[in-house]
């Protein structure tokens, strides 16, 4: 029999000092184990006769085919059927739960910072432990006894607080305890380093297996929904329509082909290949996630399941023992993720696992004289921000995606599948689901496997860090760049990331801080960056409160009130709408009338078909202009040239090329992000600094309210030219400038007329603090061959 203490002092000799420990390769020779000794053995691995052939023929056609048969597909295959659509076809490769499923850890916890994620959870609850027996009468394997979240230091227990609050809200029961309080709920735990804990009462957990099959049972006596066994697929056929639309049309398996118009990817780790048949990017990556199972711990009956965040460690609660596990900082990378892979696991590598160890021990002293019975080591899949990947794909229509949940498929599992039902049916879900729509990611993300790969580690890795409202990811940075990059981080910039872009946040006095290649954290032998400016500058904005770079802000903005403004708004999607229908789209889409004529700008919000907001941007009708300029592109019918927020610019281009699609209008969309800079100037003295590097007359009688025009930049002589409109704005008065994105870094080059500290504001997303966005001494910027540039004014700051 092994122990705790024994697998301590046998790693050892080998950790590097905490945080970070031995470094491991990116990914493990060790191949899956045969046979493991795991809680659900003897549910899962039945003997059966060894046939390979399916469990029942594939139907020759389908409303809807899910592929994959883990937590997330069955609950799809569910919700579908409760909502109404039969005739649906679960695939499943193997056995249902082969895949990841199988071996999770079956925790939900209920509390979340999200207010979407606190109800996917309840929905999640109500399924597991209400719905399910009463509409089969068999028992999930759903046990609750209450969740307890430790808090080590004032900050984490502020976080509890905050959590406490908004589960108030949707009635999810709480408490803060004392020290004291948690030793009489929990007596075996050691109190002597806590602030607190948020005990949830209602918390628990469910068996994968025992979900999964009363959720295939309840599915298939709700209809003709067919639910297929060892049945891989080997292909997705899509074909292109009269209008040059990507469809889904067919699903091939090993055993014939289904004819479809919607596939549902709920693959997990094997998403990413599903994804390739029918050429859509999934960016999830896999990894190794182990637990262990304790010997039986006298006492621990009945105790809540226990979540140290600060050690970042689990502890679940399992009959009379535990099973303990959590999120280390060099996990090990699956690299070729195996076809064949089914109820399998890895060897444990105590190497990398010993850090929950120590944690557990720390918090449950007896653990350390408690044998480990099992190891469980399975793949899970993960993401470039640990959120789920869902909705329709960017590239075919008809194909969604199901996947990607980072080990929390089964308590997420409920909620989202019923989100994703209601969004095959209706096009979109019942709830605000874009922090986990697919198309929050750029589309030149999804397939750079440096971003996916660094950005999944370092949101792995971080998984139980607190939730501050001004964190910023190191990893996948520099991944998109606007020319003016280079001049702002020499005058202090401190860069944010928002879709892959560098977006100017503030201006820190001390000098530039550049973001360096990601370091992750030191693991895997790199060497973590010292002294890295940066990193520390964020690391001072760790607070509930306000920031210590707060009156830096503050001056800035008062700058911007009082003076002059210049925001770097590149990072912007900048879209054009033209064509013999392009009014007809545009009175679809806007709220405000934007056929006026052209040199008109209308600020407005774009509409679903429910009439919900997608978003507000600005729309310029224009008139055609030269085929090579990105200024005014040529075209035939009417032309809008939509100025569109960055951080939703992925999703507001497929919201539209849908509408486009689905309506069957003549026109196309257009997208020059890449091509055009953005530039906007506020306040009282934007006026009188503008007219002098403009060759235009920007009184208000020559330069009415809510326009625009081509004008020509500091001078500069050629076919360059800009746009520019002036509208009242946060800071008095607003030009937004529009310009190649050959020339952003020259615009102000030629000659230098003035040096000005420019500031700019920006209202941070969910919190009420309000930061500055400088671009510094413009008229500095490298003097290079005179080029024309462009410039062009929206109704609004900074987005």
């Amino acid at each position: 029999m092994s122990y705790v203490s024994c697998a301590l002092r046998a790693a050892a000799p080998r950790r590097l000092p905490a945080p970070w420990r031995s470094p491991r390769p990116f990914s493990s020779a060790t191949g899956p184990t045969a046979k493991k000794s795991v809680p659900y053995q003897k549910t899962l691995k039945e003997e059966d006769s060894g046939s390979r052939e399916p469990s029942r023929p594939p139907p020759p056609s389908a409303e809807v085919v899910v592929v994959g048969g883990g937590s997330l597909g069955c609950q799809t295959t569910y919700h579908l059927a409760k909502q109404g659509i039969t005739n649906v076809v679960l695939l499943e490769r193997d056995r249902l739960t082969s895949g990841t499923t199988w071996h999770t850890a079956g925790l939900l916890w209920q509390l979340r910072p999200s207010d979407v994620e606190v109800e996917l959870l309840a929905h999640t609850r109500d399924v597991v432990s209400r719905d399910l027996p009463e509409e089969t009468g068999l028992h999930t394997g759903w046990v609750e006894n209450g969740g307890l979240f430790i808090a080590s230091n004032k900050q984490r227990l502020d976080e509890y607080k905050r959590l406490m609050s908004l589960g108030k809200v949707y009635g999810v029961e709480s408490y803060v305890l004392t020290p004291s309080q948690t030793k009489d709920l929990y007596p075996l735990m050691n109190i002597d380093d806590l602030y607190g804990t948020l005990y949830v009462p209602k918390d628990g957990t469910m068996d994968p297996a025992g979900t999964c099959s009363t959720l295939a049972r309840a599915a298939t006596a709700r209809g003709a929904t067919v639910i297929i066994e060892n049945c891989p697929v080997t292909g997705i056929q899509v074909r292109t329509d009269d209008f040059g639309v990507k469809r889904v049309y067919a699903v091939e398996t090993a055993h014939g082909t289904i004819q479809t118009p919607c596939v549902v990817n709920c693959a997990g780790v094997w998403a990413r290949a599903l994804g390739r048949l029918a050429g859509v990017h999934v960016p999830l990556v896999g990894m190794h996630h182990a637990y262990v199972v304790t010997e039986r711990i006298e006492g621990i009956q009945n105790m809540p399941n226990v979540r140290d965040h600060d050690a970042s460690v689990y502890l679940r609660l399992q009959g009379d023992a535990l099973s303990v596990g959590g999120y280390e900082s060099n996990p090990i990378f699956w690299e070729e993720v195996s076809e064949k892979f089914a109820f399998g696991l890895f060897d444990l590598d105590w190497d990398v696992f010993t850090q929950h160890i120590e944690g557990a021990v720390n918090r449950v002293p007896v653990l350390e004289k408690t044998g480990i019975k099992s190891t469980v080591c399975g793949p899970e899949s993960f993401t470039a921000d640990h959120k789920p990947l869902m909705g329709e794909a960017p590239e075919v229509r008809g194909f969604f995606l199901g996947c990607g949940f980072n080990s929390a498929g089964m308590m997420l599992g409920g909620g989202c599948g019923r989100e994703l039902a209601h969004w095959i049916i209706h096009g979109r879900p019942e709830k605000d689901m874009y922090g986990y729509d697919i198309r929050r990611f750029h589309h030149s993300l999804t397939d750079n496997n440096r971003w996916i790969r660094e950005r999944s580690h370092e949101s792995y890795a971080k998984n139980y860090s607190v939730v501050f409202p001004h964190d910023e990811p190191l990893a996948g940075r520099n991944v998109r760049k606007d020319p003016l990059h280079e001049e702002l981080l020499r005058q202090g910039c401190v860069f944010q990331e928002r879709h892959g872009w560098e977006r100017p946040g503030w201006f820190s006095p001390g000098g530039a801080a550049p973001v360096l290649d990601y370091d992750y954290y030191g693991a895997y032998g790199q060497e973590h960056h010292k002294d890295y400016t940066y990193n520390k500058l964020l690391r001072d904005e760790y607070t509930f409160d306000f920031p210590p770079h707060h009156d830096i802000i503050k001056n800035e903005c008062l700058t911007c009130r009082n003076a002059l403004a210049l925001f770097d708004m590149s990072y912007f999607g900048k879209f054009y709408l033209v064509g013999p229908e392009a009014t007809k789209a545009a009175d679809w889409l806007f709220t405000a009338d934007v056929s006026k004529a052209p040199g008109s700008t209308v600020y407005t919000c774009m509409l679903n078909k429910r009439g919900g907001v997608e978003s507000d941007l600005t729309v310029s009708r224009i008139s055609p202009g030269d085929p090579a300029s990105p200024l005014a592109p040529a075209f035939e019918g009417d032309g809008y040239y939509l100025a569109i927020g960055g951080a939703v610019a992925q999703q507001n281009w497929s919201h539209i090329t849908n509408v486009l699609q689905d309506m069957k209008l003549q026109c196309k969309l257009l997208d020059y992000s890449e091509e055009l800079g953005m530039m906007s100037i506020q306040g009282p003295l934007s006026r009188v600094v503008l007219q002098e590097v403009l060759d235009t007359d920007l009184s208000n009688e020559a330069f009415p309210f809510s326009t625009h025009k081509l004008a020509t930049v500091a001078g500069c002589r050629g076919t360059g030219t800009g746009t520019q409109t002036s509208f009242p704005s946060w800071a008095g008065r607003l030009w937004r400038l529009k310009k190649p994105r050959a020339s952003s870094a020259v615009s102000s080059a030629s000659p230098p007329r003035r040096r000005c500290r420019c500031s700019a504001w920006r209202r941070s997303g969910g919190t009420a603090r309000w930061s500055g966005t400088s671009v510094g001494q413009i008229s500095a910027l490298p003097s290079t061959k005179p080029s024309p540039t462009a410039t062009s004014v929206t109704p609004r700051g900074a987005r």
